[in-house]
Formats: structure tokens, sequence, C-alpha cells
């Protein structure tokens, strides 16, 4: 089992930044891939950004792409998601999520990841 706590969430305005942070405990040995997921009211739990832990390999949601950036610290077992040019499209609360397989297939489904953050709120006003 893994612990993810969720930091860094916020209101921002438009075409601002905002990075979000997420610790990992537990069985952090195990885990493959991390990704960041957003969830909007009345919305499905859509993908946003994934990282392979080893090797670093990076992948992102159209809807993102050039404007986030997801890293990780593999010493403090934390991945970040660097947020510019925030829309207000982008307000949702967003989840940390691991996989604790060796899976190098599929990144983008929630039933890919085993361990969920609690879920850190961004707010991006016009």
């Amino acid at each position: 089992q893994v612990q993810l706590v969720e930091s860094g969430g916020g209101l921002v305005q438009a075409g601002g930044s905002l990075r979000l942070s997420c610790v990992a405990s537990g069985r952090t040995y195990s885990i493959g891939t991390m990704a960041w997921f957003r969830q909007a009211p009345g919305k499905e739990r859509e993908f946003v950004a994934a990282i392979r832990w080893n090797g670093g390999n990076t992948y992102y949601a159209d809807s993102v792409k050039g404007r986030f950036t997801i890293s990780r610290d593999n010493a403090v077992n934390t991945v970040y998601l660097q947020m510019n040019s925030l829309k207000p499209e982008d307000t949702a609360v967003h989840y940390c999520a691991a996989d604790l397989t060796a899976n190098s297939g599929t990144y983008y489904r929630t039933s890919d990841y085993h361990g969920w953050g609690q879920g850190t709120q961004v707010t991006v006003s016009s």
C-alpha cells in the first residue's frame, strides 16, 4: 500500500502558474508510474499527466501539453506538476495517483492506479 499527500493548490488568475507536489510513503519501492488526474464538478475524473518512476518517460493529455510539466524526485519520493498559462477550464480538484506495478502499457486510465491522494483544489479565475 502507498500513501499520497498532495499540496500546492490554490486560487490563481488566468495566465498564472501553480506547482503541485505529491509525496509518497509506504510501498514506494513498488512504484512504477505516478500520475496526476483532475475532476471538475459534474465531470468524470480525467488524466492530466504521468511519469515512469524509472526512466522518467512522461505523457500528457492534449489539453495540457505545452503548458504543464510533470517531474519527479526519486530521492524524496515526490512528483510535481508545474502548471503554467492556466485557464479557467483547468479548475478542478487535482489528484495524485500511483501504479504499484511494472506496467509499461497504459497510463491514462484511473484503473491503471492503485493508490490515490485526497486531492488539492485548483481554481483559475477569468
